[in-house]
């Protein structure tokens, strides 16, 4: 269950529960289920069913998926689970679960108007969604899920090689039919999402088998491998896998695997946004197309109270400086403006918390707060300008990003260092005109003698920031 409240025009997140109940395990052949799971699932939603009467829900939405579907129609599970629940229950179509899931997807990432490929390994099923910006153009839904998978080829939770292989050919059997209808295009992003997928690329990272959070075949062929180490399920430990997720997970890796090898698929990302989200925003009729991440630093800034007037004048000053040095810096990609733009419009979030060390308490805010729109890299990002913005620089959070980004941010954190430092005395006179001159281990600034003898605080600003800058191996001139 996930629970959103809007807020300032943004859907906030303010709980989510989750309780294993793994219905596809008591489905039968012939759509019976096993007292066993129907006991778990009635229990399961008569707690999530009281956590709504006093939430006083004022739009509630639940949905069945796959193994709800293939329940007998005369069963009296769904009048039960109504009843347990407090609410009408969807019984929605795999198509209908697909489109949901791209939704959920499309409102928790960055805007993209190329192709994108979406795939959301379940308990009972996998949808495939090809879609391009907003709206999915392809929609499928095929009868792979983890549970039912590792029932099926991994019974008694005995592991071995041969139930992998066996796994891997149903699967890839069932692929068959619709594989070319998500391979059809030069340049798809791949985008994973749901239990499977993210704790596939949990234990991934914590073994150092991918870096920048993408998952590769490479990296599930090797965990598949570290699998096979253990004779069953029970003894399955990893770092990183949780015992609910060990219990489904040589399934779900099978799965995993063929799509990689049936879809093409070179690098996959992973989304926390999935179907509960996408059920959200569809309540909610959000139907228009607009860049998630703008609403999160909006309705941030407001949470945190930030004084607009200052947050604006230092992104003002921020953004100066970048197009000054863009080219030669090589800042010129939309990110490095966008993430320094949010980064000082949201510099002083830390405020609301204590004056003292600010800047730490903005970064774990940037860092841990639900921002939809944002990876986990790019909010990581966010922390390390905001931690980064006075006093030392945050080595530690830097060596976090991509490999590819670091150098980056740390010339980008210098930036806003400028933007707020110069921008210290709150004034609302507008800033003399300054001149950035930037060489690869160099800033020079040049600024209105006359503005610089008046403002002796500054100076004295900028001098403790040669200091600090040259710890980073960057030296600082200003005349």
């Amino acid at each position: 269950m996930i629970v959103g409240e809007l807020r300032h025009g943004q859907l906030a997140i303010i709980d989510r529960l989750r309780e294993t109940v793994r219905l596809a395990e008591g489905l039968s052949a012939k759509g019976d289920l096993s007292e066993a799971a129907r006991s778990r699932a009635l229990d399961c939603l008569s707690r999530f069913g009281e956590r709504l009467r006093d939430m006083h829900a004022g739009s509630v939405r639940a949905a069945g998926t796959s193994t709800i579907r293939r329940v007998h129609e005369d069963s009296k599970f769904l009048t039960e689970a109504e009843v347990a629940l407090g609410h009408p229950i969807e019984v929605i179509s795999g198509i209908e679960e697909a489109r949901l899931i791209y939704k959920g997807v499309a409102h928790s990432l960055p805007p993209n108007d190329g192709m994108r490929l979406v795939l959301d390994i379940g308990g009972g099923s996998t949808e495939l969604i090809l879609g391009q910006g907003p709206e999915p153009r392809a929609l499928e839904s095929v009868h792979l899920g983890c549970v039912s998978m590792t029932e099926r080829f991994f019974g008694g939770g005995v592991i071995s090689r041969h139930a992998f292989e066996k796994a891997r050919v149903a699967a890839r059997l069932e692929l068959r039919p619709v594989k070319a209808f998500f391979r059809n295009s030069q340049s798809i992003e791949s985008i994973g999402t749901s239990g499977t997928i993210r704790a596939t690329e949990c234990v991934a990272s914590e073994l150092s088998f991918i870096e920048a959070h993408a998952l590769t075949l490479d990296a599930v062929e090797k965990l598949i491998e570290c699998v096979l180490e253990f004779d069953s399920i029970e003894t399955l430990k990893l770092r990183g896998l949780s015992e609910r997720r060990a219990q489904v997970w040589p399934g779900g890796l099978a799965i995993l695997a063929e799509l990689f090898t049936a879809l093409r698929v070179d690098a996959l990302h992973v989304s926390d946004g999935a179907l509960r989200e996408g059920l959200l925003y569809d309540l909610l009729g959000r139907l228009q197309h607009e860049d998630a991440r703008e609403r999160s630093v909006a309705a941030m800034a407001s949470r945190y109270h930030v004084d607009e007037a200052q947050s604006q004048r230092v992104a003002a000053t921020a953004v100066m400086l970048l197009e000054q040095c863009a080219e030669f810096w090589q800042l010129e990609d939309e990110l490095s403006r966008d993430i320094l733009e949010w980064s000082a419009r949201l510099h002083e979030i830390g405020l609301d918390i204590s004056h003292n060390e600010f800047q730490r308490h903005g970064a774990y805010i940037a860092e841990h707060a639900d921002l939809p729109g944002f990876p986990r890299a790019e909010q990581r990002f966010l922390a390390f300008l905001i931690y980064s913005q006075r006093h030392e620089v945050n080595v530690s959070l830097q060596k976090q990003l991509p490999r590819a980004w670091r150098v980056k941010a740390l010339r980008l954190a210098m930036l806003l260092r400028l933007a707020v430092l110069l921008n210290r005395s709150r004034s609302t006179v507008d800033l003399p005109p300054i001149v950035l001159l930037v060489g690869e281990q160099s800033l020079q600034l040049r600024l209105d003698p006359d503005w610089l003898q008046s403002n002796p605080l500054t100076v004295a600003d900028l001098e403790r920031e040669q200091v600090f800058l040259q710890e980073i191996g960057y030296e600082l001139a200003f005349s």
